[in-house]
């Protein structure tokens, strides 16, 4: 793989140029039938970014961003897709939420729910060094049921129950004891399902 960065240290016009370097390469190579895979570190700081260089419309959302600013960031995270006799576009990309900036609160507002998953990380997990801190409750996979046999997400279903009523420490503690004494995801949800 390549990787291509832009340092936070950089101006934002040069996070801009790279982050449009790196989409309409991955365009080309999609169109060559590259299966491509974007990891973006974050969709907030690009959106800021964005938000510091476009020129103003006279139109400012709450938080200070400009009502131009957000186009650019949705084309680019929008341009992910499968392409019928070529490639496929992934990109992965993080969103930074409850920061106490009401500028990161509405550019996460704009693109949550365009995505195919979230993981959500809690830093409660963190610092008990649970790992991965990944909040099982609140992180999930849109149309899983397009991804996974119908016996297998039934079991799903019913584990997500389970681990409802659970704190996310508890939660993730609790799978990551039940995965260590199983070799297969099949196996794993029928020693779950028995719980």
């Amino acid at each position: 793989g390549e990787v291509i960065s832009s340092t936070f240290d950089e101006p934002a016009a040069r996070h801009v140029q790279v982050a449009e370097m790196v989409i309409e390469k991955a365009k080309r190579l999609v169109e060559h039938k590259r299966d491509v895979v974007i990891l973006l570190d974050s969709i907030t700081r690009l959106a800021r970014a964005y938000n510091t260089i476009v020129p103003p419309s006279g139109k400012v959302l709450s938080g200070g961003v400009d009502s131009n600013a957000l186009q650019r960031p949705k084309r680019f995270f929008g341009a992910a897709r499968n392409i019928e006799e070529g490639g496929s576009l992934t990109i992965i990309a993080t969103a930074l939420v409850e920061t106490g900036s009401r500028m990161d609160d509405v550019i996460f507002e704009e693109f949550k729910g365009t995505g195919n998953m979230e993981i959500i990380l809690d830093r409660k997990l963190v610092d008990k060094r649970v790992f991965p801190a990944i909040d099982i409750q609140r992180s999930g996979t849109r149309k899983e049921e397009l991804l996974i046999p119908k016996d297998d997400l039934a079991r799903i279903w019913v584990l997500r129950k389970v681990l409802n009523p659970l704190s996310p420490v508890e939660a993730m503690e609790l799978l990551i004891d039940k995965l260590g004494k199983t070799r297969a995801n099949g196996e794993f949800l029928s020693n779950m399902s028995s719980i």
